[in-house]
């Protein structure tokens, strides 16, 4: 009798795993990461630690000499002081308003520029053009071309003498985020909308299916992940604004528009209380990685679902 021994294909074989090295190896390969790791440390977290220090100090510039150490007392007039709960409830209104006005807009656009058309890449980087002027000149491009009661293209287009900055605050900051954040949120779901099967939706049309429920029962669930991370991140981004607000009106008139980061420039270089500010500037960036958090988990979720396709 003949034994016939099957000889196994290496193809079929198991990739062999390298051998992980010992402890020196691992630094030496991480050894060109650490000077980056270093710069950002020294410019980000010792500004930060410094802050912290500072919050807990009763310190006014006016008293350059006079700084005792108060504890969390500068935190506890941040969180009951009537002006910065009122700042903080118009950062929640300019940000909320910018947020969604921007996505809907943007949506919008992604779904004209997901279709095929003459001048399409034309169109495409007009419409994205707004993102990439600075904040401080949009502002101004607002307040003075658009805004202005004496020529400004609004007044200059339905007539009248309408001063929409004293007349609607929130409303002009908020136009004037959404116009450049919108072509922000116009790429995040354009490429939720390109990553989409055209075939289930070919399907879907031949079962009958019209352009309506196909968005409702399938677009949308699609874009949901793509939907909270334009949120999430416009959130963050939208959430320190100042530039917007210092140059159309100045947190006015009044307090209608002056939202944390606006509050703790009043703080620091009105009211010169440096403690009570670096107390504010603490809580703003607690609350912007709470949100940063979340973005994260989103764009986790989004990288897992891509890897599962």
């Amino acid at each position: 009798m003949t034994t016939t021994v099957a000889r196994q294909d290496r193809r079929t074989q198991p990739p062999v795993l390298p051998v992980k090295g010992g402890a020196k190896d691992r630094w030496i390969r991480r050894a060109p990461l650490l000077p980056a790791l270093i710069f950002a440390i020294v410019v980000t977290q010792v500004p930060f630690l410094y802050t912290l220090y500072l919050s807990t100090l009763s310190w006014n510039a006016l008293r350059p000499g006079d700084k005792p150490f108060v504890g969390l007392d500068n935190y506890v007039t941040v969180l009951s002081d009537t002006r910065l709960r009122s700042a903080l409830v118009n950062t929640v209104v300019l940000t909320a308003g910018a947020v969604v006005f921007s996505m809907i807009l943007g949506l919008m656009l992604a779904l004209l520029l997901d279709r095929k058309f003459l001048g399409r890449g034309i169109v495409r980087t007009m419409l994205i053009t707004p993102f990439l002027v600075m904040p401080i000149a949009a502002a101004l491009l607002w307040k003075h071309a658009i805004f202005n009661p004496t020529y400004g293209l609004i007044n200059g287009f339905f007539g009248g003498s309408t001063d929409w900055v004293s007349s609607y605050p929130k409303g002009a900051v908020i136009a004037t985020m959404v116009w450049q954040w919108t072509p922000f949120m116009m790429l995040i779901l354009l490429a939720g909308l390109q990553s989409q099967s055209n075939d289930v939706i070919e399907a879907a049309r031949v079962d009958g299916a019209n352009a309506w429920q196909i968005f409702r029962r399938m677009t949308l669930p699609h874009l949901r992940q793509y939907l909270e991370l334009g949120a999430l991140l416009g959130s963050i981004y939208l959430v320190n604004t100042f530039d917007a607000i210092f140059t159309i009106t100045q947190g006015g008139p009044g307090t209608a528009t002056t939202n944390l980061p606006y509050e703790i420039y009043l703080t620091m270089f009105r009211k010169f209380e440096y403690g009570e500010a670096s107390a504010a500037g603490v809580v703003v960036v607690i609350l912007t990685i709470i949100v940063a958090t979340f973005a994260l988990r989103v764009i986790s979720g989004l990288f897992k679902l891509e890897e599962n396709r």
